[in-house]
């Protein structure tokens, strides 16, 4: 059991607002995939999912071991995988997740597999490479895929997708058009020859926003979920769902001369009042927070991080602060605190996010 007082609070009610905003720029029958990976980007993809699973039509996860989690807390929602790997395909038949076939060495290794179980119309995804250039077959690889597809019944085509690489840049706009029209070419060309026509989807957060007239048969809302639209004005209109919280250990009066933290980094040039919290760079927290660039809320007030970050505590001036030790620190609660602390650790929100330690505490606030 984790009993770490440092905790993760995910707000449910942000979830469904944040879900509910995006579906309310869909077409009526435009399928809703969540991105639940990276531990449901730094909350619990398990409790996420779990609250999810009756509003949306499908999961997505990285790995394999994502998506069996999921399925031993008892989600029963179809789960795309998005990164299988050839060692875990059988693990993926075993928990009924959905494999993305990307290449040649995985489809041809689940296809044998499919063949040997033998498995029946078992659900596949294939993905396209349109221009990011991580995984996906190439258009050229087409008819290739439709021969070995047309010898066997143990697979189904259920979705061809493909990712966009740069939905939210607008100066892009070409780049990310010329991609939109590559899939639909691709998808067109499958259809030809394939005899029915599986889902089709490349909308991410940032798609949705910006070209909705792509959305085809489903899109998948990722980071959008978490209350980020990469833009501030699609941000501003959704709600911050994670909110990490901890408490005050120990409080300190440092003399004038008096140091704080390793290295010496802080020197109290008069008598300073501090904070211990027990949270640190392993729980996720950059060093670059620390020498007051980042500060936490204490009693609404802004603390400022004192001396170098440490593994598992901070220090922070609470001089001006009204408080005690046991006292509730936020460490972020809105999506500018998050914001502010990826612009210090001079990194993106996703980065802030995810790197929240396993060891913090979560839990999903209804």
């Amino acid at each position: 059991m984790n009993n770490h007082v440092t905790v993760l609070e995910i707000d449910g009610n942000a979830l469904d607002h944040n879900l509910n905003y995006f579906k309310n720029k869909l077409q009526p029958e435009t399928k809703v995939l969540a991105v639940v990976k990276a531990f449901g980007y730094g909350s619990d993809g398990v409790q996420v999912a779990q609250y999810l699973e009756d509003k949306v039509n499908y999961f997505a996860v990285a790995y394999a071991h994502e998506g069996i989690a999921l399925r031993e807390a008892g989600v029963k929602t179809p789960i795309l995988v998005l990164h299988p790997h050839i060692q875990n395909l059988q693990d993926i038949v075993d928990y009924r997740l959905e494999p993305n076939l990307y290449n040649f060495q995985i489809f041809d290794a689940f296809l044998k597999l499919a063949d040997d179980a033998p498995l029946m119309n078992y659900p596949i995804h294939i993905k396209f490479n349109t221009g990011l250039n991580r995984l996906g077959f190439w258009h050229t690889d087409i008819p290739k895929i439709i021969s070995d597809l047309k010898e066997t019944n143990h697979v189904k085509v259920q979705s061809l997708f493909s990712h966009l690489a740069a939905s939210e840049d607008l100066e892009e706009q070409d780049f990310t058009i010329n991609q939109i029209n590559n899939f639909a070419y691709i998808a067109q060309e499958f259809y030809k020859h394939l005899g029915y026509e599986p889902m089709l989807h490349i909308l991410n957060t940032s798609g949705v926003v910006n070209y909705a007239k792509a959305q085809f048969d489903m899109v998948r809302i990722g980071i959008g979920l978490y209350g980020f639209g990469n833009d501030e004005k699609e941000t501003s209109q959704l709600k911050n769902t994670h909110n990490l919280k901890s408490i005050i250990s120990q409080i300190h009066i440092i003399k004038l001369g008096e140091s704080v933290g390793y290295n010496r980094a802080f020197v109290a040039k008069r008598p300073t009042k501090t904070a211990t919290i027990p949270i640190g760079h392993a729980d996720g927290l950059s060093r670059k927070l620390g020498n007051k660039k980042g500060y936490v809320l204490i009693n609404n007030q802004k603390a400022p991080i004192i001396g170098n970050v440490c593994m598992d505590m901070i220090m922070v001036n609470v001089s001006k602060i009204d408080c005690k030790e046991g006292d509730e620190v936020v460490l972020f609660n809105h999506q500018n605190m998050i914001q502010h602390i990826a612009n210090v650790s001079e990194t993106i929100v996703y980065e802030t996010l995810t790197a929240i330690s396993q060891r913090v505490k979560k839990v999903l606030k209804k």
